[in-house]
């Protein structure tokens, strides 16, 4: 018994050589609670029905082995840590699975940073514009700043008209997350697209 056990005694690991659960002999603890799906499976496999429940780590090692499965410990902090008798490579295979349909799901966020001095000129500024417009169509946001240096903090409420006068120029595809700021020596204001189209 202890042969056959022994030889499903698999300790996956993660690149990093840190074990993925704890399996089979390598969950020390003298008791768990089972839990899982397919206890009317297992019942007809050992004989006898099995419930969910706690169980003596022993006779629940044992019945995996009838079942030529693996005993996985899937929350180690409960008292007792619970359990699932199932196919461990199967478990690995549906875990990583759903773990790449969320990571699909989700929408990541790209900020693009676009920079103006409190003395751009028109032809500069219609040429950062053209940027941020691109990136808006993407459904990247827009951080917009104006870079005070020395003595140019003086202009201030040029680098605010400045701004203004961005967000308005990109009110059709962008909403702003807030006025303009003044920050240290840097006012800023983010823009969100109002519709995300595909990125190229």
């Amino acid at each position: 018994m202890a042969k056959r056990i022994n030889n499903r005694n698999r300790n996956f690991r993660r690149k990093s050589n840190q074990p993925l659960h704890k399996i089979n002999t390598y969950i020390r603890v003298p008791e768990i609670r089972l839990v899982g799906n397919n206890f009317k499976e297992i019942s007809e496999k050992i004989g006898y029905e099995l419930i969910p429940g706690v169980y003596s780590t022993e006779k629940a090692l044992e019945i995996a082995n009838k079942m030529e499965m693996d005993l996985v410990e899937i929350s180690p902090k409960a008292k007792p840590p619970v359990c699932k008798i199932i196919d461990y490579k199967k478990f690995l295979y549906e875990h990583k699975k759903k773990e790449k349909e969320l990571k699909a799901k989700q929408v990541k966020v790209v900020v693009k940073e676009i920079r103006f001095g409190p003395n751009t000129d028109d032809h500069d500024f219609e040429f950062k514009l053209k940027h941020a417009r691109k990136f808006l169509e993407q459904g990247a946001k827009v951080k917009a700043y104006v870079q005070f240096k020395g003595r140019t903090i003086v202009f201030k409420n040029r680098g605010k008209d400045l701004l203004r006068r961005f967000v308005a120029e990109l009110e059709g595809l962008g909403s702003p997350e807030y006025p303009p700021k003044l920050e240290d020596r840097r006012m800023h204001c983010t823009l969100t697209p109002k519709k995300i189209g595909k990125k190229k």
